[in-house]
């Protein structure tokens, strides 16, 4: 019997239409925007100004803060200057317009195609190094990878837990890598290993990618403490508390990380981002995007230079549809709708969906008939329907007795209700506004 966790859970259309496309590497942008804020924590500090030439895998911008991460140069050219630009959530932030002039890359950085398997570096300097090439959690949270690796004083990890989950529909970023890169992959699960100091990791993916369950399998088959399982489908498996709990039994205490529980976890593209930040010196400059959907004429997965506009990217997939009524930043449960194709890609952009008008609307909100269905589906075990309650009166002390901060925000009530409530909306909102008290509170 394949292994799932139990609270909650739905089972969404899967609506993977690229998960047969390899690969494809997108051309360079002309010009390309690049905010200092791609992770969780503080913006990176910028180093350039207007003028200063620069070269691909350069350090533009530094991140200072414990809780931040560096930011480079995605392509060779000018810096045309240092301003605030568009993003995808809507508002302007400080980024770095390069003015792209041919493709020349920073001294050091080995972008041949040879796979290094011996690792040389130790538990410190991979550290280090992750550090220095700004790799961040590509599922989605873009988490400072690094910061991950500095287990805390008095805890210890004993199992590193990979997610090849990518639950998401319509995604397959993940799914394509572990098919294409999945040797580079596992060099990478073992930097992680030694990085942690454990001596076992489990690579978790779904029963929807028999290929890619069969290929990390055969790699891993000699493979001492590297463990393939393949777990049931059933969305927001991807969560890291849900993964855990599929995996291992453990759950995670409330308001707690996963290190409270011994594990730590990682996703699939992060771990082939670190094999080429420690074997490869290279800068985390370009990712695997999916852009998809029911209408798009050339659905794909595409290796993108992080601040290339998302225009550029649906124009390499056919253009934009007709029937588009909505552009979704990510896949359709957890991804936001963007206002704008300028905006560009950055370190945390998993894919990019178009979706037609008939599945974009929102259909009539009707009242709440307390079916208890958002319950049921709940993986973290809340009640959306009275959070959305207390939240609309601005009840926000009740709101966090009610446990709003541990949303994971999978969508799964939202998707459910069969009265339409807004419930995600309003409990974003709750987390907001929930979470800033706390912050006010702790700074007394």
């Amino acid at each position: 019997m394949l292994k799932t966790f139990k609270l909650g859970g739905v089972h969404p259309a899967e609506n993977k239409l690229t998960e047969n496309k390899a690969i494809e590497v997108l051309p360079i942008p002309k010009v390309a925007y690049i905010p200092f804020s791609q992770h969780l924590g503080a913006p990176a500090r910028a180093l350039v100004q207007k003028g200063d030439a620069v070269k691909t895998g350069q350090l533009i911008a530094k991140g200072e803060a414990f809780i931040s991460a560096n930011i480079h140069s995605s392509v060779s050219g000018k810096v045309l200057k240092v301003d605030d630009v568009l993003d995808a959530s809507g508002y302007k932030r400080p980024a770095v317009v390069i003015q792209v002039e041919g493709d020349e890359w920073a001294e050091g950085i080995n972008r041949s195609g040879e796979i290094i398997r011996e690792i040389s570096l130790g538990q410190k300097e991979i550290i280090q190094k992750i550090n220095e090439m700004g790799v961040v959690g590509l599922g989605g949270a873009t988490f400072p990878s690094h910061v991950k690796l500095m287990v805390p004083e008095g805890k210890r990890a004993d199992v590193l837990i990979i997610n090849g989950v990518e639950c998401e529909p319509f995604l397959t970023a993940d799914h394509r890598l572990m098919l294409e890169k999945g040797e580079e992959l596992i060099v990478g699960v073992r930097i992680l290993m030694i990085a942690l100091g454990v001596k076992k990791a489990i690579i978790g993916i779904e029963n929807n990618k028999p290929d890619a369950i069969s290929n990390m399998k055969k790699i891993t088959g000699n493979q001492e403490g590297i463990d393939v399982q393949a777990l049931k489908v059933k969305y927001p498996q991807g969560a890291e508390k849900q993964l855990i709990k599929a995996l291992i039994n453990r759950e995670v205490p409330s308001g707690k990380l996963p290190i409270e529980v011994g594990a730590v976890v990682h996703n699939a593209g992060t771990a082939y981002a670190v094999y080429e930040a420690v074997q490869k010196n290279k800068p985390l400059v370009e990712r695997v995007v999916t852009i998809t959907g029911k209408s798009v004429k050339n659905p794909g997965n595409f290796l993108v230079r992080i601040g290339t506009p998302i225009a550029e990217l649906v124009e390499a997939a056919g253009g934009l549809p007709e029937d588009t009524g909505k552009v979704i930043g990510g896949g359709p449960m957890m991804g936001k709708a963007l206002n704008s194709l300028d905006v560009p890609i950055i370190k945390g952009t998993s894919g990019i969906l178009m979706l037609p008008v008939e599945e974009s609307g929102r259909n009539t909100v009707l009242h709440c008939i307390r079916c208890s269905r958002c319950v049921s589906v709940c993986p973290m075990g809340l009640e959306p329907y009275l959070l959305e309650k207390l939240v609309m009166f601005e009840d926000f002390e009740r709101t966090e007795k009610e446990r709003v901060m541990d949303c994971i925000e999978c969508g799964s009530c939202h998707y459910t209700c069969p009265a339409n409530r807004p419930l995600l909306d309003y409990i974003r909102l709750g987390k907001n506004k929930v979470g800033a008290i706390i912050r006010t509170r702790s700074k007394k």
